[in-house]
C-alpha cells in the first residue's frame, strides 16, 4: 500500500507543477499581449490609429494637411484605419503566443480563433468614395473663347395705372367723417 500513496503524491506532484507551469505561461501571454498595440498610418500620411490588444482605440492623430479634405473623407478613414489595425490583433496573439505558450497549445489557439471571428480581415479598400475636388482650373484654346450671349430680355412693360377709387356722393346728412351719423 505504501507504493500506492508514493505514486499517488507523485501524480499529484507533477499535475500540480504542470499546472503551476501553465499558469506561468498563460500570465506570460497575458502580460505580453496586454502592454502591444497596433499603429495603422493611412498612405497619405494624414490620419494615423493606434488601437490596444482589445481593439481600443488608444490614439487618433490627424495631421493638419488634412484640413483641406471634407469630414465625412477624413471620418471614413480613420474607421477604415481601426479596422485594420483590429484585423491584425489575431496575428499579434498568434505570435505572442508561439513565443509563450507554445503553437501545441489548445486554449490559447482558442483565444487565436476567438480574436479571428471578433476582428475579421478588413473589407478591401474601395476606390474613394469622395473623388477630389476639381481645385485647379486648367485653360484650354477652347476655355479661353467666352460663350455667345444672348441679348438681354426687354425690360417688363410698367404696370397700368390703377383707376382713381370712386368716391360715395355727399349727402346733407353726412358729417366730416365721409358717412352718416345715423344708418
Amino acid at each position: 500500500m505504501p507504493d500506492s500513496i508514493d505514486a499517488s503524491d507523485a501524480m499529484i506532484d507533477n499535475w500540480t507543477k504542470r499546472l503551476e507551469e501553465n499558469a506561468a505561461r498563460y500570465q506570460a501571454l497575458a502580460d505580453r499581449v496586454q502592454g502591444q498595440t497596433v499603429t495603422e498610418r493611412s498612405k497619405d500620411g494624414t490620419v494615423q490609429v493606434t488601437v490596444d490588444s482589445r481593439g481600443l482605440l488608444k490614439n487618433l492623430v490627424i495631421a493638419e494637411t488634412a484640413a483641406g479634405k471634407r469630414m465625412a473623407e477624413v471620418s471614413a478613414q480613420v474607421m477604415q484605419l481601426v479596422q485594420r489595425a483590429q484585423a491584425r490583433i489575431p496575428e499579434l496573439l498568434q505570435q505572442a503566443m508561439t513565443e509563450t505558450t507554445g503553437t501545441g497549445d489548445q486554449a490559447a489557439a482558442e483565444i487565436v480563433r476567438e480574436a479571428q471571428s471578433t476582428f475579421p480581415a478588413p473589407p478591401p479598400e474601395p476606390e474613394p468614395a469622395f473623388p477630389e475636388p476639381d481645385r485647379v482650373r486648367r485653360f484650354l484654346p477652347e476655355d479661353t473663347e467666352e460663350p455667345p450671349r444672348t441679348p438681354p430680355a426687354p425690360p417688363a412693360p410698367p404696370a397700368p395705372p390703377q383707376p382713381p377709387r370712386r368716391r360715395r356722393p355727399v349727402d346733407d346728412d353726412d358729417d366730416d367723417f365721409g358717412g352718416p351719423i345715423l344708418s
